[in-house]
């Protein structure tokens, strides 16, 4: 394995961990101020952070610093979150006397041992960081030291027969508004509902708890419904304890987009009802993002909602994302290359020359919107690379150019008696092997060409052989060994994921062992077991330029890894529960995720930091397929539909509805003008790509307001529907000449 020049792991090969920031720790919830102030990535939580602060006198002081500094910044929430989970009471900053410094002046935060902000903020990381170790995964119950100053925010609470009032009160006044303004208020009654019910449930009011569900969790929106089936579940204080959909519902603000007037009418109201118990919890649990301009109608609403944590911010989709491709390197094509074309039937090499000359043209020039080169060290092009490029640059011109009137061929391979049951199927680029993961632990590998799978010779047979022969690649496989299958043994759980590498020579695989495991397809043995998740790892997929590796799992986190590293080198953190599947982007840089908190995000490689967030889907997403030209993304998820994202603008632009179940598998032809769809409902659909994209204008992408209407165009871009006589569809594979290849197990 090629290793690669600078890596992005230093000399101690420390693991970088990334969270999203949360907007309930030091982070301003200001859309106006982007100003932060962050544990560095080896400490711990915020929490934790002010709870060792707030132990010495002198730990108190800096914590009375820090809090000074944010309040100078105008970062009230986070002063007062601060404030009560240290356990000071609201006169303490006053009372210490200490000085703010000059307003607006973001320098010193002085009058503590004349220490600046810097060092201040240094000692608190420093301190915590000291105590206490890095988190490694998600919030699981056993991970959660502060579950009870999570709970404790439920614990000032109201009369509890007057839940009931509050609710129908302002459930009347919301119907009653203007129909603009209806549809954006009524966002307010699912997060109020969980909370209001949270908050007697803590408090012990078991039977009003139970009248107050039964009475309004019919009203909700019916995309909730698995959430609110566990909600039902918790009827006791003690059921909250470790409960992840209770600590979901806590530490991630509820995000809500609504219009400027929608806003003040529903701030009025309650100001003139002085409804207090409604307005704590939507400033303790909400994140209300305001913007200026015309509401938002009902479909509008509901294109975006269904996620377990609300909308995705608008500042989270605005950061600057290089989604063009790397230029390719330069490589000439052999002249017995034109020999072969003009052998072809006449008139077909002057349709395709021309193909070939923008292929080349297109190693030249250099996308603008694409990362440098040099952004993240990438392998560098060993001779068996250079010659696979030229068979694929050899493949591309005669590739079948695919549109409306020229719709694929698709090759179905069916998985007959998988009694050990098919989980996982992947094929090599290039089209020549095919494997399937099992439910019995093992992997399978195919030929699916008349060449058989061979292992390399013993080490006492390869020394006898002659290594300047011109064969030797030939000669050192050992044809005793040849067949059409391999079964690779090694996990001790079903194998949920696998992924071929770029080159053929190697094959991932993850399982419900919580290991990825990399096999050699030269010896057909286990080379490197790769133990970082502590749960099932439901998927894990190969760089485009090899080397790299993501996978995520029922830990809540990605993680990215290098072939060379037993560590992984960075942890994509911020979802909120398993991340079902992982994609790279084109050029490397990126790696989307798909979680069954129903949103996706993608992930800065460079960085580690989340640099999209994308909400729309209504049940756990499982598979995710980027443009060939990266800058667009498909997904696919328990509810049925398609949805495209524009990665650039961070918004969705297409909504493609005609499954009836859960969508497993998502493709591109290799020219982007088509998207292939599998599904559980034992259905192929292909899907006009180039048109709905084409048809988007650039106008309809509103930065004030984050939304654009969709049109509901379903029926004018799918372009066929192709039945299976009982197979579910798990995967789809493009060849490079644009045949599409479907994989599934027979379904008896």
């Amino acid at each position: 394995m090629a290793a690669v020049q600078g890596g992005m792991v230093d000399e101690k090969e420390e693991v970088d961990i990334k969270t999203e920031p949360q907007s309930d720790g030091f982070v301003n919830t200001n859309a106006t101020d982007g100003r932060q102030l962050s544990p560095s990535p080896g400490s711990s939580s915020s929490a934790g952070s002010s709870k060792t602060a707030a132990g010495a006198p002198e730990d108190q002081q800096t914590l009375l610093a820090v809090l000074q500094f944010l309040r100078k910044n105008k970062l009230t929430e986070s002063v007062e979150i601060l404030r009560r989970e240290a356990g000071l009471p609201e006169d303490a900053l006053d009372s210490k006397g200490v000085d703010c410094g000059a307003p607006g002046s973001g320098g010193s935060a002085g009058g503590v041992d004349g220490l600046d902000a810097g060092s201040l903020l240094s000692r608190v990381t420093v301190s915590s960081s000291a105590g206490t170790p890095a988190p490694t995964k998600a919030a699981v119950a056993d991970d959660q030291p502060d579950v009870s100053v999570v709970l404790s925010a439920y614990s000032q609470q109201g009369d509890p027969a007057l839940y009931k009032v509050y609710y129908s009160d302002l459930k009347k006044f919301i119907e009653s508004v203007l129909d603009c303004h209806r549809a954006e208020l009524s966002q307010v009654f699912y997060p109020l509902f969980v909370h209001m019910y949270l908050e007697l449930v803590y408090n012990n009011h078991e039977s009003e708890a139970k009248a107050f569900f039964q009475k309004f969790s019919g009203d909700q929106e019916c995309y909730y419904e698995d959430d609110l089936r566990v909600l039902s579940s918790l009827t006791k204080k003690e059921h909250m304890r470790g409960n992840e959909t209770l600590l979901d519902f806590r530490t991630s603000k509820f995000v809500l987009r609504i219009s400027r007037d929608s806003y003040q009418l529903l701030k009025r109201h309650l100001q003139e009802r002085q409804n207090n118990q409604i307005w704590n919890i939507i400033q303790e649990h909400l994140y209300i993002d305001i913007f200026d301009g015309m509401p938002r109608s009902k479909s509008q609403i509901d294109a975006m909602s269904g996620s377990l944590a609300g909308e995705a911010k608008r500042e989270a989709n605005k950061a600057k994302v290089y989604y063009g491709l790397l230029k390719e390197p330069e490589i000439e094509l052999p002249l017995d290359d034109e020999d072969e074309e003009a052998e072809n039937e006449e008139g077909k090499p002057k349709k395709k020359k021309p193909k070939k000359d923008s292929m080349g043209s297109k190693s030249k020039k250099q996308d603008p919107n694409a990362p440098s080169q040099n952004r993240i060290p990438l392998p560098e092009l060993k001779d068996s690379d250079k010659l696979d490029k030229i068979m694929y640059m050899k493949e591309a011109t005669k590739r079948i150019r695919l549109g409306p009137e020229n719709l694929p061929s698709i090759c179905f391979y069916t998985f007959l008696n998988a009694y050990q049951g098919l989980t996982a199927v992947d094929f090599t680029d290039d089209s020549s092997l095919i494997a399937g993961g099992f439910a019995d632990s093992t992997v399978r590998v195919w030929s699916v060409t008349p060449k058989k799978l061979r292992k390399v010779k013993s080490a006492a047979d390869l020394n006898l052989i002659d290594k300047e022969s011109d064969d030797v690649l030939e000669r050192i496989m050992d044809e005793k060994t040849a067949s059409e299958s391999k079964v690779l043994y090694g996990h001790s759980g079903p194998v949920y994921g696998i992924s071929f590498s770029p080159d053929r020579n190697y094959l991932l695989s993850s399982s419900e062992d919580g290991t990825v495991r990399l096999w050699s397809l030269l010896t057909f043995t286990c080379l490197v077991g790769y133990k970082g998740h502590n749960y099932p790892v439901w998927d894990t997929q190969f760089s485009p330029y090899g080397y790299y590796f993501v996978s995520g799992g029922h830990d809540r986190v990605a993680r990215l890894w290098a072939t060379d590293h037993y560590q992984p080198l960075r942890i994509f953190a911020g979802h909120l529960a398993d991340v079902t599947c992982t994609r790279f982007h084109p050029n490397s840089n990126y790696v989307a995720t798909g979680s069954s908190d129903r949103t996706i995000r993608l992930w800065d490689v460079l960085t580690g930091n989340c640099v999209r967030i994308f909400t729309g889907h209504k049940g756990p997403i499982h598979t995710l397929a980027f443009s060939p030209n990266g800058k667009f993304l498909a997904s696919g998820a328990t509810d049925g539909r398609v949805l495209l994202w524009d990665i650039g603008h961070g918004l969705m632009v297409s909504e493609l509805k005609g499954h009836t179940d859960t969508i497993y598998a998502l493709r591109f032809s290799r020219d982007g003008e088509i998207l292939a769809s599998g599904s559980m409902d034992n259905t192929v659909r292909l899907w006009n790509a180039a048109k709905a994209f084409d048809d988007l204008e650039t106008d309809d992408f509103t930065a004030a307001t984050g939304h654009i209407h969709l049109q509901d165009n379903s029926p004018e871009l799918l372009l066929g529907t192709y039945m299976s006589k009982s197979t579910p569809v798990i995967h789809l594979h493009f060849t490079r000449r644009n045949l599409l290849l479907a994989a599934g197990s027979y379904a008896a």
